[in-house]
């Protein structure tokens, strides 16, 4: 399958380390209910990646940094958390508001991953227009902009309208 990719695409290097990154956050996941592994990288406006499996970012071509998140999850269902919103959290406690993309790998053969709607919600939170590479184990990828993943999202411009 042909990769699809928005306007204002990554590099292909870029790419593949946002990919490798995502795929070894999904070897932390604690997922001992679901036995769904699920791995995040978050590539940051100023060239690092964020995750929840590394402590420290390291070196990337254009000066990127690897930080991953996976998901965790809890008998009580609802305290789990997602990889997506591992990573951001992570990027966000690093002082990181402003991100280019998100790639997210789990174990499906026969469907790109996709961010849940709360991840989604998110994601909206920094921005619309940066990418989601939706993967499968086999390398292939779709890739689609937040606004495309959350149309009509709940944003944040009313509720400045009120303050």
């Amino acid at each position: 399958m042909a990769h699809e990719c928005p306007a204002g695409s990554l590099e292909p290097e870029l790419v593949q380390r946002l990919l490798l990154s995502c795929r070894e956050a999904k070897k932390s996941a604690y997922c001992p209910y679901s036995h769904f592994p699920v791995g995040a990288a978050i590539l940051t406006r100023d060239g690092r990646i964020f995750s929840g499996s590394s402590s420290s970012p390291l070196q990337c071509p254009s000066r990127a940094a690897p930080y991953k998140g996976c998901n965790v999850e809890n008998i009580c269902y609802p305290l789990g958390v997602c990889a997506e919103r591992t990573a951001i959290q992570k990027a966000i406690s690093e002082g990181h508001r402003e991100f280019r993309a998100i790639a997210i790998s789990s174990d499906l053969q026969d469907d790109f991953i996709s961010p849940c709607g709360a991840c989604r919600q998110v994601m909206r939170e920094f921005g619309t227009n940066w990418a989601v590479y939706m993967t499968k184990p086999d390398g292939t990828y779709v890739v689609r902009t937040v606004l495309e993943l959350l149309p009509s999202p709940f944003g944040s411009t009313g509720w400045q309208k009120i303050q």
